[in-house]
């Protein structure tokens, strides 16, 4: 069940009604909202609830066991054996489904390379629709708990948190202690941000029919399936497509997601602040995605070591997390050089800083110019990474690099006026100020529920008709 579309539209109405009306009962509103998610989840495929509903009774049977084990005298030795067993149960789990033949494949391709043996099975079972994101939020419960951050919540309230559908398929990664509280009360309809609820809405569903499924068909699709076609003008502007492309498509989820989630009552937090406008690699990672950059931060740098063990160290865990964040992404080579890319480059513009600080040199960026400069070199490294991230293949992702040099001479026909014109938008609508957007959101308050019904339906007539027909799946949903 996609969000653009009527099926989705009519779901949306009816928990819409059934949120606000049950909300008093907080028992059977719980359970009402977890019966939807359950169907949204299941529309994709009715064994993934199963998935779910077991994948929730053993992560809370966990976090108490660990909870009990911390509280008693004897805490310490059992409470990390059952943090332990819990981490590696939602590790098996997203193995299992999403890594198993990946890793089979590749072992054997080593054992036939020195002759040994029959090549092992495939399970080639079906893979759950974001499956990673609900491994992560699973983790970062049982985990908080075993720090002694989170309490084990009531079982019907964590059934919510992990099935709560709007974030279920592709984030934001919402952690336990920012969801939990806002399911002990009930809250009044009326303090709803409804202009800031609709504004997320149809920005992202322009930002998902309007850009990012434009570019996609247009030229990034042909791009990425034929580079041998193109010429390195055309080649130029799809990588550059294709990095607006991604951030249109997975941010207008985000926004969606964080939308109808304020309608239902419910805050998210935020996952993106302006990417393409970062003039550091640093600065990009706490710009996008952020929910899994501090997640990543916090479950897996710092646990590392972070940066309390010395520069070489520091550099080196930086690597590791990037190269585990590229292969959480996906089963593929292609995505384990992609967060090695972004490893390495973090490592090296740390390593710049430490220099210069040990010299007592100033940091970078002074001038207009200087600062300009630095977001195009970001942008371009970010753009040139995507193109591992978006390649079926590391020699496909290289042949479409290698058109850069060897497609001169010739424009080519692909490059038109509106897929340059929404490449550049796509960009520059990260610098639009942010007033902007609060100066539309009291406007569209002050027009009351009647003047933002009109606008709202208005505005979505006019994506319909200027869309491609029927909506492309979420990127993201993939992960």
């Amino acid at each position: 069940m996609l969000f653009p579309t009527i099926t989705f539209a009519i779901f949306f109405l009816v928990v819409y009604v059934a949120n606000w009306l049950l909300m008093p009962r907080l028992r059977l509103w719980k359970w009402t909202l977890i019966a939807a998610s359950y169907v949204f989840y299941g529309w994709w495929d009715w064994r993934l609830v199963l998935l779910l509903v077991g994948a929730t009774l053993v992560n809370q049977a966990l976090g108490v066991q660990i909870y009990r084990a911390r509280v008693s005298p004897s805490s310490g030795v059992a409470a990390k054996r059952l943090l332990i067993a819990a981490v590696a149960a939602n590790l098996v789990t997203l193995g299992v489904f999403k890594y198993f033949d990946f890793f089979t494949v590749n072992l054997n391709d080593v054992l036939g390379a020195f002759g040994l043996g029959a090549p092992l099975p495939l399970l080639q079972v079906l893979l759950p629709v974001g499956i990673s994101f609900l491994v992560f939020r699973m983790l970062t419960y049982v985990i908080d708990i075993y720090r002694g951050e989170l309490a084990p919540a009531p079982w019907l309230d964590y059934a919510v948190y992990t099935a709560f559908f709007p974030y279920l398929l592709a984030g934001p990664i919402a952690r336990a202690r920012e969801f939990l509280p806002q399911l002990t009360s009930p809250r009044d309809p009326r303090a709803v941000d409804a202009p800031r609820a609709f504004l997320l809405i149809l920005v992202g569903l322009a930002k998902k029919l309007l850009i990012a499924d434009y570019l996609a068909t247009n030229l990034v699709n042909g791009l990425f399936a034929s580079p041998q076609q193109y010429s390195s003008w055309e080649t130029l502007w799809g990588i550059c497509a294709y990095s607006v492309q991604i951030y249109c498509d997975f941010s207008a989820y985000s926004d969606i997601a964080i939308g109808i989630s304020l309608l239902l009552g419910f805050e998210l937090p935020a996952n993106f602040d302006a990417p393409y406008t970062a003039r550091a690699l640093q600065d990009f990672w706490r710009r996008w995605h952020i929910t899994l950059s501090s997640w990543l931060r916090d479950y897996l740098y710092i646990p590392l070591g972070g940066n309390r063990k010395g520069r070489g160290r520091t550099y080196a865990n930086l690597v590791i997390t990037f190269l585990l964040g590229g292969l959480w992404h996906g089963a593929a080579w292609t995505f384990v050089l992609w967060g090695g890319m972004h490893g390495v480059g973090l490592a090296v513009e740390r390593a710049r800083s430490d220099m210069r600080r040990r010299r007592g040199l100033p940091e970078p960026g002074r001038t207009v110019g200087a600062r300009a400069l630095q977001r195009a070199a970001v942008f371009a490294f970010v753009s040139v990474a995507w193109v591992f991230f978006r390649a079926e293949s590391i020699g496909s992702a290289f042949a479409v690099l290698w058109r850069l040099v060897a497609g001169l001479g010739s424009i080519g026909e692909n490059v038109t006026l509106t897929v340059a014109g929404l490449t550049v938008l796509g960009v520059a609508m990260q610098y639009v100020p942010r007033r902007l957007s609060e100066r539309c959101e009291a406007g569209l308050g002050r027009i009351g529920w009647v003047g933002q019904g009109v606008l709202l339906a208005l505005a979505l007539f006019l994506i319909d008709t200027l869309g491609p027909p029927g909506a492309a799946e979420f990127l993201y949903f993939k992960f």
